[in-house]
């Protein structure tokens, strides 16, 4: 077996981390949580999704993303409404205060991107990037 800490998950779980540390303080300023964030990222870029959709999306769990819906329609950032072609399926949107918190928001974000990739190198996060797509693309 390999050494612990060449296990290539937890190398992705501590970059993870890493990168995460430059875009946490900015979310805790609103106050969203990095789940809460990546579902009003998802729906500022598509528009509306169906909950399946937007859990495949954004990495997370039905059950999870069920309560994570509650807490941002609860606090004005999202709403549902049902499908006029199947009134079984429930889409979800933002709201407009959500889309004016994104425009906000999203250049601080923006540059704390532009900082960690000054300190990687626009080389390497062009490599990083084609690598964890392949990396996502293998089987088991």
């Amino acid at each position: 077996m390999r050494k612990f800490d060449d296990s290539i998950p937890l190398k992705l779980l501590k970059a993870r981390e890493a990168s995460m540390n430059f875009f946490r303080p900015v979310l805790q300023e609103i106050p969203l949580t990095e789940q809460q964030w990546r579902v009003i990222r998802a729906l500022y870029e598509y528009k509306e999704l169906e909950s399946k959709q937007l859990a495949d999306l954004c990495c997370i769990l039905s059950p999870s993303l069920t309560g994570i819906i509650s807490r941002l329609e609860q606090q004005g950032y999202i709403q549902r409404r049902k499908s006029t072609e199947d009134q079984r399926r429930v889409l979800i949107s933002l709201t407009q205060q959500a889309i004016d918190m994104f425009e906000r928001v999203s250049p601080t974000l923006e540059a704390r991107y532009r900082a960690m990739a000054e300190q990687f190198s626009d080389e390497n996060m062009a490599l990083l990037h084609d690598l964890l797509n392949k990396l996502c693309k293998i089987k088991p």
